[in-house]
């Protein structure tokens, strides 16, 4: 008896209701495109912080990078902060240029799509990304990076102290973006800071190395 009734009853219970032909489940009360809505906004958010933490990430390195291959060659506090805002300007519009073209480039094929697909003027052509609004978050975010090492610099007069500083905040700044990155993608977050302040160090290190073996030959 007991087994007849155990066969035929339902294995299925949600939220007490049984999980059947004749005791349908009840739809969930936010509904499944609600949530996929939701998830679509966290992710692009995601990206674009991610976009700007890359952004920061780059000026940073290659800004701390240009002073210290500067400072290899000359001591003049002046010559390494004209330098450094030399690059923060340079890169910020190179950033802001590459992702314009870029992201006019995806709009342009995203358009024609929806030309063929019939939907053009719609939702879907307002969602699309913008260009000048790229294009001035990869400049900022360049920028903010760049700002770091630039700043660091500007204010300190003696040679070593000045160098060592402008390593020191560097590491500290990339070891916060590299948090900050594995957080955004769920990755471990001392193998990513790591990875980030190894790089770093890395692009630093050659473009000094690099630039006292130029002043070291003379040529």
């Amino acid at each position: 008896m007991n087994n007849n009734l155990s066969n035929n009853t339902p294995n299925k219970l949600v939220a007490g209701v049984v999980d059947d032909a004749e005791n349908p489940r009840p739809p969930l009360p936010c509904g499944g495109g609600a949530m996929d809505d939701m998830d679509d906004d966290l992710s692009q958010r995601a990206n674009w912080l991610r976009a700007a933490v890359l952004g920061a990430n780059d000026g940073l390195v290659s800004t701390a990078s240009l002073m210290l291959g500067v400072g290899a060659v000359k001591a003049d506090a002046r010559a390494m902060v004209i330098s450094g805002f030399a690059g923060l300007l340079a890169g910020a519009c190179s950033m802001a240029i590459g992702e314009f073209v870029s992201v006019c480039s995806q709009r342009d094929v995203e358009l024609a799509q929806l030309d063929r697909d019939g939907k053009r003027g719609g939702d879907e052509e307002k969602a699309l990304p913008s260009p000048v609004q790229a294009a001035a978050a990869s400049a900022l975010a360049f920028s903010v990076g760049a700002l770091v090492p630039l700043l660091a610099a500007g204010f300190i007069r003696d040679y070593r102290l000045r160098f060592a500083v402008v390593i020191a905040l560097a590491t500290a700044t990339l070891a916060a973006f590299g948090c900050v990155g594995a957080v955004l993608g769920r990755a471990p977050v001392l193998r990513s800071c790591a990875r980030v302040v190894l790089g770093g160090w890395a692009a630093m290190g050659v473009t000094f190395g690099l630039m006292r073996l130029f002043k070291a030959t003379g040529i």
